[in-house]
């Protein structure tokens, strides 16, 4: 025999309507929250995902880039290098001293007092 207690009865309706009050409170709480959050990273002037995304494929472009352009100024220099006469000096030895206008004349002038 189940008997039906009232005092049972209005502390299930009392519960099950706290429980009520909490989620919508919870749930309002939530609301501010997020709402708060959304204005602070707004005002943070924060990237969104897909921006950062971009820079970033093209900082790896350019790095590709630079690594690229590094490698065939060493291969330029090193043609430039193989281009060059190994002994600069001997070829000087080589060449006859050129005298200029003004030796010329000294020389001249030598000559001619003498």
């Amino acid at each position: 025999m189940q008997t039906r207690n009232p005092l049972f009865d209005d502390l299930s309706r009392l519960m099950t309507s706290a429980a009520g009050t909490f989620q919508g409170a919870r749930d309002e709480l939530e609301g501010l929250v997020r709402t708060r959050m959304e204005r602070i990273l707004a005002d943070m002037d924060l990237v969104d995902r897909e921006s950062f995304e971009t820079v970033r494929e093209m900082a790896v472009a350019a790095r590709l880039e630079n690594e690229r352009l590094a490698t065939e100024l060493a291969a330029l220099k090193a043609e430039v290098a193989a281009l060059k006469p190994a002994k600069p000096a001997a070829r000087a030895k080589a060449a006859p001293a050129k005298k200029t206008a003004s030796a010329k004349a000294s020389t001249e002038n030598d000559e001619g007092a003498a």
